[in-house]
């Protein structure tokens, strides 16, 4: 799959499972929203303290397999690095990242004001493979 299809497939699709690989070599997985930013980078918010952040940090890779809303249907998994990016630079991130995921937020102030005291962080991958490239 092109990697610029996979893309259009998560801005329409935001929900995914990431993967992470913990120490042992097996993969954590958690549920996360997604966002696709300008340059075609692939957007999770999170918490400093998450196990995926710590696995990231150790092993620069992560997999998310992206789903329809109603589960069954046109699905996707993308491979890519990852990059994390901290508070105070993940600040203007979160608000761009929530922006494309739920649209513009009551109170913008309120909002920088919880993402600091939940030390949110972004974790942002540069897509590498994409597919399925076949059925069956």
């Amino acid at each position: 799959m092109d990697l610029d299809e996979a893309r259009a497939v998560v801005r329409d699709q935001p929900k995914a499972v990431l993967a992470t690989m913990r120490t042992d070599g097996t993969p954590q997985m958690s549920p996360v929203l997604v966002a696709v930013d300008d340059s075609g980078r692939l957007l999770v918010s999170t918490r400093e303290s998450a196990y995926k952040v710590r696995n990231v940090r150790r092993e620069p890779r992560a997999w998310l397999c992206v789903l329809p809303e109603e589960f069954f249907g046109r699905w996707i998994q993308v491979e890519g690095t990852v990059e994390v990016v901290e508070q105070p630079e993940a600040l203007d991130l979160l608000v761009d990242y929530y922006r494309r995921v739920s649209g513009e937020h009551s109170d913008w102030d309120e909002y920088r004001e919880a993402m600091r005291q939940e030390r949110r962080v972004v974790l942002r991958i540069e897509p590498t493979r994409a597919g399925p490239d076949r059925a069956g």
